[in-house]
């Protein structure tokens, strides 16, 4: 029972990745669809690829999942296993209340965090699984998170501005035909720093939940032997599950992850894109690149302090930095008001529906 449930878990979370992709594409090709640069269809093959680019740069460049290693630390197995819980079973309801989130909001055409979504789950299943004892969850990590929900779209916005006035400075005395030529080149660029950053931050969200789900049944991996012969001495599957510590991460966990993501990515989040492209403010190639370099910043940033932020609110306060250089009222506030209250209700939203289907789940395993 307990590979079952393992297996399961791992399934859930290649699905919650896979629509975490669809549900956020439109957050790295929200502008360069607008200002024209690309067609829909091209700007989400472009951001997918660059999804899966994230990879190398993560493996080779960067050389750790430091995302991953903090999602894995939200709940404290030892605790959770210490009320009879389950740990696994947790997890499956974190999931199941992050996917079923996503998929209302997508279509909902709401664009709010998939990170968050998770996060709440995961807190949700943990306390449910030990009758809301708070110490089956890393509180500094969850309320350093939940900070974040403010913090990286002001870092965000700030970077959006700063870039923006930079970057007018420098085009000043240039022709605005020109200028917008130049720019819509240099969008691809950006679109595919976002796409990358995008990649960075949430495929290891998704790392880190297998990565514990590993950890957790370490016990179960070992003393189980496969019936077939291939799977016991040829293939040796056990090299693959067995592992010491939230940094030991097999190279299948990033590959499937990164890949799930990408081809989420290719589904499309049309719906998305049309309230991040123009309904916050109305983009130009010069903005469009300035909110989408600012974004990437800002994700490149939190990815280097280990940080989960969601994409979503980081290129929402771009875009809203870059509309305030114009003129305050450039920027939409009524949407963006409507936006913040999403994002706060995301995280309690999404723990009352993880505890719900605990309670559900339990009935069966």
């Amino acid at each position: 029972m307990g590979l079952t449930i393992l297996f399961i878990v791992i399934a859930l979370a290649i699905i919650f990745d896979f629509i975490n992709g669809f549900h956020d594409a439109a957050n790295s090709i929200a502008t360069v669809v607008t200002t024209k640069v690309l067609s829909p269809i091209q700007a989400i093959i472009w951001a997918a690829f660059f999804n899966f680019v994230a990879f190398f740069i993560a493996k080779f460049i960067i050389g750790e999942f430091g995302v991953a290693d903090t999602i894995s630390k939200i709940i404290k197995e030892d605790i959770v296993t210490s009320f009879g819980a389950n740990p696994s079973v947790v997890i499956m309801a974190a999931l199941l209340a992050a996917i079923t989130w996503n998929l209302l909001t997508w279509k909902l055409g709401i664009p709010s965090s998939s990170s968050h979504t998770l996060i709440g789950g995961l807190a949700g299943g943990a306390l449910a699984s030990t009758g809301f004892d708070f110490s089956s969850i890393n509180i500094e990590i969850i309320l350093t998170i939940v900070a974040f929900i403010f913090v990286a779209p002001v870092i965000g916005l700030l970077a959006g501005n700063i870039i923006s006035i930079i970057t007018l400075n420098i085009c000043r005395n240039a022709k605005p035909h020109n200028a917008d030529t130049w720019f819509k080149r240099l969008q691809l660029v950006s679109s595919a720093l976002l796409s990358i950053g995008h990649g960075l931050n949430d495929s290891q969200k998704v790392m880190g939940v297998i990565t514990f789900a590993l950890l957790a049944n370490q016990s179960a991996i070992i003393d189980t032997d496969m019936s077939s012969w291939y799977l016991n001495d040829v293939f040796n599957w056990k090299e693959w599950f067995i592992t010491e510590n939230s940094t030991d991460i097999h190279d299948w966990v990033p590959i499937v992850c990164f890949s799930a993501i990408a081809i989420g990515t290719l589904g499309g989040g049309m719906k998305i894109l049309k309230t991040m492209g123009n309904k916050i403010t109305k983009i130009t190639p010069i903005e469009g690149f300035t909110a989408q370099t600012a974004s990437a910043v800002t994700l490149f940033f939190t990815e280097h302090i280990k940080m989960p932020v969601s994409t979503t609110h980081v290129i929402t306060g771009s875009i809203i930095g870059v509309g305030m250089v114009k003129r305050f009222s450039a920027v939409r506030w009524g949407v963006t008001i409507s936006l913040l209250w999403a994002w706060v209700l995301t995280i309690p939203i999404s723990a009352l529906i993880a505890t719900a289907f605990y309670y559900f789940l339990i009935l069966f395993f």
